[in-house]
This record gives C-alpha cells, sequence and structure tokens, in this order.
C-alpha cells in the first residue's frame, strides 16, 4: 500500500468503508486519483485522491468510467465531496450507492469488450446500511 493511502486510512478515520461505500482491509485498499488522473500527471496527495478497495471499487470505477463517463463524473463528484468534508458522509455513499444501482439495473449482462462480465457479482456488494 502506497504511504498516501496509509495517511488517508488515519486521517478519515476509515476502519472497514472506502470512499464509495465498499468494505476495505490495509491490504486491499488503493489510491485513486480525483481530480487530475495520474496519466496526465496527477499528484498523489490528500486532496488529488480517494481511498479504494483494490479488487473491487477501484476497478469496478475504472469500468464504469469506459462505459458511461456521466455515472463516472456523478461518483469522483462525490469522492470530491467527500474529501473536503474530511470524512465519510452517509450522504455521499447513500448518492453513490443509488447511483451504482441504476447503473447496474442499466447494464445488467453487458459485458466488456473483451467479453467479461461489465459487472461482476462482488460489485454489488457494498454496505448499505444506511
Amino acid at each position: 500500500m502506497k504511504a498516501i493511502t496509509n495517511i488517508m486510512i488515519d486521517l478519515y478515520n476509515l476502519k472497514k468503508i472506502d470512499f464509495m461505500g465498499y468494505t476495505f482491509t490495509k491490504n486491499n485498499a488503493s489510491y485513486h486519483h480525483l481530480i487530475i488522473p495520474r496519466r496526465l500527471g496527477g499528484a498523489e496527495t490528500i486532496q488529488n485522491g480517494a481511498v479504494l478497495n483494490g479488487k473491487t471499487s477501484h476497478p469496478y470505477l475504472h469500468r464504469i468510467e469506459n462505459v458511461d463517463r456521466d455515472v463516472f463524473n456523478y461518483i469522483t463528484s462525490e469522492m470530491i465531496d467527500i474529501n473536503i468534508k474530511g470524512y465519510l458522509d452517509v450522504a455521499n455513499l447513500k448518492n453513490i450507492d443509488d447511483v451504482l444501482c441504476l447503473f447496474e439495473r442499466e447494464h445488467s449482462g453487458d459485458t466488456t469488450k473483451h467479453g467479461k462480465l461489465l459487472i461482476k457479482e462482488e460489485y454489488t456488494r457494498r454496505f448499505r446500511d444506511f
């Protein structure tokens, strides 16, 4: 795990839920660029990042980015709001879950360009005890 990810876990007092409402452990936590992407030289800073589960929410978000840029941008906006607030807000997590549920209904059964299922079953398992 990157040092910045560990710092953010401590700073945001993240115990088991990431910025998208997925459970995580320190073993699978990853850093996701929010404002300026890595491909454009985005720095790994607290202000530019979110803590995501490297096996579920992070790859799922990038799949969403390739299929529905509006949904990707909406989720990114909610995570930026979490970042600004400095804590996981239930309202943001609920908004993210709501848009993911809509995305999943719309794209149920869809496949990627490589023939893999777009929405893996584990991508639908989020913390929903709001």
